[in-house]
Formats: structure tokens, sequence, C-alpha cells
């Protein structure tokens, strides 16, 4: 979703805001981020429309900061909702000096740290994801022998 509200400056440029060093042009919500949304962040279920919106507003604040310093993966709104998207290059927006800008696609979002605790070390947090998750499936295949 492009930002709707936001009047241009320029009519050469399309509007961006600053992420760090990336000129972000474009949101983009998966299905699955969507679901994640209305499962672990909202009270009440909420379309694409008033998502983007909301993350249009955190980028146009500054609300929007990266998890880890040196990977682009997983971000912070607010210092409390984890969410993971992917920053891709857009093949339709350019800047002014020919570089390309970039989309933001929302892969998912974890949850709110302030409900669940273990997001705030995401490394431990998936190592007991992948082990407990390894261990149910050797339960499951004890199972069937």
């Amino acid at each position: 979703m492009k930002d709707k509200v936001m009047e241009r400056w320029s009519t050469y440029e399309p509007f961006y805001v600053l992420l760090g060093d990336k000129k972000i042009s474009d949101i983009i919500i998966t299905n699955h981020a969507r679901s994640r949304w209305n499962d672990r962040i909202a009270s009440e279920t909420q379309d694409m429309e008033a998502i983007a919106s909301y993350m249009w507003d955190c980028l146009k604040t500054n609300r929007i900061t990266s998890y880890y310093r040196q990977e682009e993966d997983v971000y912070l709104i607010d210092d409390d909702i984890v969410m993971v998207a992917e920053l891709v290059e857009s093949e339709r927006d350019l800047d002014l000096s020919g570089t390309p800008m970039t989309k933001m696609v929302v892969v998912t979002y974890l949850g709110r740290m302030s409900q669940t605790i273990e997001l705030r070390d995401l490394k431990s947090y998936y190592s007991w994801l992948r082990h407990s998750r390894r261990m149910t499936l050797v339960k499951n295949s004890r199972k069937h022998r």
C-alpha cells in the first residue's frame, strides 16, 4: 500500500520515508502477517488497509527501529511489537538520481514484548522453538513404531 494520505512535494520523485539509509516507498503486508496481526497484536480484526496505514504512521514518526544493529530483518514498533520484514528494491520507483527505492514486505508479526517475554531475546527464543519442535517430532515418531 502506498501512502495515500501524504501529498507529494515534488512531481518528479515518488514519496518515501527513510528507515535507516533505505528509502521506503511502499509497504506490502502478506496474508500471513495480517493473520498474525489479528491473532497476536490487535484486539479486534483489522484489514490490510488499517494495518498498512498504521505502519505508514509509524514509519513517518520514526517509531520503527531495527531489533539488531547489524541485521535488517527484525524490527521493533514502539519498542514493543516485533515484526519480520524484508526490504526489497522496487522495480518501479526511482529517486531523482535513478537509484531504486525500497519496498518493505512485512512477512510476519511475532507479537508484543510486553505480553510474550521470550521475544526480548530472539536468538534464544528461536533456538527454544527449534528444540521444542524437534522434540515433538521425535515423540511423534516414537508413537508410530
